[in-house]
């Protein structure tokens, strides 16, 4: 004769105090929330305010009115998702070139002492340098357009990327390594069981801060030499004393700034350390 399992469904019973503490975080969150959009709704209304009463000139600080009227426009014209498509696409490869280069590097200079004693000081070299002096060069080496803009998203993102992961390679904890090293284990299996699951957390962090930084070396980029993308609308709109132009280019910057943002920051609550 069979007998039949029932699924049995666990109810989880938290306590007064639980109940309250999730309450009070939920509802800490909701007013922080709040707080963030009062004070943007506050800026925007304040900033469109003071331009159709002629304290600020709508000619040098814009409004929003007339952002949205340009943006607009643009999309009309059918240009503007030409430019958005040629900073995304741009800034998307450099984050990723920057960000799986500096990781590969970072491991060679953990791997080799004494290739990473050799390189340290060329690598805080590196990083003091303004990238933008390189711009004239980078321009005959890869040409100008894409190619250029996506070295210099690279060459701004991948000094970071290194020097952050290689602290965090480094910074390990010294007695579990010893602990597999006396467990006869080799440099792989250090590599992959210990130092990389150890670096997630900071992994993460270096994310968060290429999103802004690549999106720095797209502009810088587009500026010195491009004929499509956000940068280019920038100075386009300098040249002609367009600010509008300026101010709603810096917009859609933004909101695609915060896009990126958005997708890499839930990854920071699971490999929290």
């Amino acid at each position: 004769m069979k007998l039949k399992k029932r699924k049995k469904t666990k109810q989880v019973s938290y306590s007064k105090a639980r109940k309250e503490y999730l309450k009070r975080i939920r509802k800490d969150k909701a007013w922080v929330l709040f707080w963030q959009i009062a004070i943007f709704v506050c800026f925007l209304g304040i900033w469109q305010l003071l331009a159709d009463t002629g304290v600020i000139d709508p000619f040098f600080f814009s409004s929003p009115s007339r952002i949205v009227t340009t943006i607009i426009d643009l999309a009309k014209g059918g240009d503007l998702w030409l430019h958005i498509w040629t900073s995304l696409y741009e800034t998307i490869i450099g984050f990723i070139i920057a960000t799986l280069l500096g990781v590969i590097i970072a491991v060679l200079l953990w791997w080799s002492e004494k290739l990473r004693k050799t390189m340290e000081p060329y690598l805080i070299i590196l990083n003091s340098l303004p990238k933008i002096a390189l711009g004239p060069m980078i321009i005959f080496w890869v040409g100008s357009g894409t190619g250029a803009t996506i070295v210099m998203c690279v060459l701004i993102c991948i000094v970071i990327t290194t020097i952050s992961m290689l602290n965090a390679f480094i910074s390990c904890d010294s007695d579990k390594v010893l602990l597999m090293k006396s467990m006869h284990a080799n440099k792989f299996q250090i590599l992959f069981k210990l130092i990389l699951p150890n670096a997630l957390p900071e992994f993460v962090s270096v994310l968060k801060i290429n999103v802004g930084m690549s999106w720095v070396g797209t502009i810088m980029g587009e500026y010195l030499s491009s004929k499509a993308g956000l940068g280019y609308l920038i100075n386009y709109g300098s040249q002609i004393l367009k600010l509008d132009i300026v101010m709603a280019s810096i917009t859609l910057l933004c909101i695609l700034a915060a896009g990126m943002y958005l997708i890499v920051s839930p990854l920071e609550k699971r490999y929290k350390k």
